[in-house]
């Protein structure tokens, strides 16, 4: 079976895939036609599925894996598939881990990479909340992607997402000594541990009834009182400094956080998070890019294409 990655202009196939996402079309005259995103363990493709009929549309479901006949297309310079057909498989005999993109970082490093973040946390009210938080979240925070699209958007971003945070504010810290590194740390480990009850699953997920009405902010706040209450430490200034770190990491109130920073700490974890939520989004789409040519235009970044160099770094 030729892999994502590995498909090239002209390729005609027939093969599995995992149907990541539907979309319903129109057009000019009138014919109805969908965008099918495809996946397996090595990314992710758009394809077009024109002169699409009423049984063909019964063959297609999200999150289960399809037999789709395809050619591949440039399209302004980027791989597109022109969708022939779509059949479905008894799911009963289909390993779904197989089609689903994953962390490159495995799964025991990331684990060890935590740990070591967490102990290296000298405060100890502070320590003590973020392992009681990692603790109720368990296996969820190794596994469950940082969102359903964008950014992260795979098995073990939620976790990947959080060490690269933490890792770049240990170096911010050590740049600026007037930042308090422990609560630094501690804010960039648990800020998204909401989104492991605001996402349905690690593989092909939705947004949960509590996702959608409470969001991840919420959640992980809550989860955050949950653990104060249980260790005795709901009065403590770490406890609501902690709290503001979570409340406010989306910098903005139209981004969806219910405060904005305050503190310096929680200012420089608002911009972390952005930039790794950008180079995420950046790196998957220049991935997909050939050198000298432009990514398509990206919603999350003001609808902006980018360049990809062909000189290499030296």
């Amino acid at each position: 079976m030729t892999k994502i990655k590995d498909l090239a202009e002209k390729m005609r196939l027939v093969q599995p895939l995992l149907i990541k996402e539907v979309k319903n079309g129109t057009t000019a005259k009138g014919a109805p036609y969908l965008t099918v995103t495809v996946s397996d363990d090595t990314g992710m493709i758009e394809g077009k599925f024109w002169d699409v009929k009423p049984e063909d549309v019964e063959n297609i479901h999200v999150g289960q894996v399809a037999m789709v006949s395809f050619e591949v297309l440039d399209y302004k310079n980027n791989l597109q598939l022109r969708i022939n057909r779509i059949e479905a498989l008894d799911q009963k005999t289909v390993d779904l881990n197989a089609f689903a993109t994953a962390s490159s970082t495995p799964l025991n490093a990331r684990q060890k990479k935590v740990r070591e973040l967490v102990y290296s946390i000298h405060n100890d009210v502070l320590r003590t909340l973020v392992t009681g938080m990692l603790s109720k979240v368990s296996e969820k925070y190794f596994t469950y992607p940082a969102a359903s699209k964008i950014h992260h958007n795979f098995i073990g971003g939620l976790s990947e997402h959080s060490i690269s945070m933490a890792e770049m504010c240990l170096v911010i810290a050590d740049h600026y000594p007037q930042l308090n590194r422990d609560l630094l740390l501690a804010g960039a480990l648990v800020h998204d541990v909401g989104k492991t009850v605001e996402m349905s699953g690690p593989v092909t997920t939705e947004y949960t009834l509590e996702g959608k009405l409470e969001g991840h902010i919420s959640i992980a706040n809550g989860i955050l009182t949950e653990v104060a209450e249980s260790k005795g430490l709901e009065g403590r200034e770490e406890t609501t400094l902690l709290h503001h770190m979570i409340l406010s990491h989306h910098g903005h109130y139209e981004f969806g956080s219910p405060v904005l920073p305050m503190i310096q700490e929680a200012e420089v974890l608002s911009i972390v998070d952005n930039l790794d939520a950008r180079m995420n989004t950046l790196k998957q789409a220049l991935d997909a890019t050939k050198p000298g040519n432009w990514t398509s235009k990206m919603f999350a970044l003001d609808n902006r294409q980018f360049y990809k160099p062909q000189f290499e770094q030296e």
